[in-house]
């Protein structure tokens, strides 16, 4: 048991850390076993944000998010789905942009000589 004040904090924090960690883990496996039961596109997308998330929150290697969701891909494809990217998000219009104008070459002056 933690005696120093400071220990005694970092071991409230682990505590809520963990059980965070636990929330995002035991929402991978629903989504998961939700996919694996009715494998759909929207199953899948499912799927793919939860274990981006998991990566974003460093949970998870890159790479072993990347393994699986290439995993459920393979179980869509053979279910007879569609395997497409994630919607993004659509570039933001550009309105009237202006060209910046050419910058004029300038040449530089010669210093001037100090006198004494």
């Amino acid at each position: 048991m933690p005696i120093i004040k400071s220990a005694k904090k970092a071991a409230r924090q682990a505590e809520k850390r963990t059980e965070h960690n636990q929330q995002i883990k035991r929402d991978i496996k629903t989504a998961l076993k939700e996919f694996k039961a009715k494998p759909t596109a929207e199953t899948f997308r499912k799927v793919q944000s939860e274990y981006d998330k998991a990566v974003k929150k460093n949970l998870m290697e890159k790479n072993t998010a990347a393994r699986r969701k290439a995993a459920a891909a393979k179980i869509l494809k053979d279910a007879g789905g569609k395997v497409s990217a994630a919607p993004k998000a659509a570039p933001a219009k550009k309105t009237a942009a202006k060209k910046p104008a050419a910058k004029k070459a300038t040449t530089k002056k010669p210093a001037a000589k100090k006198t004494k």
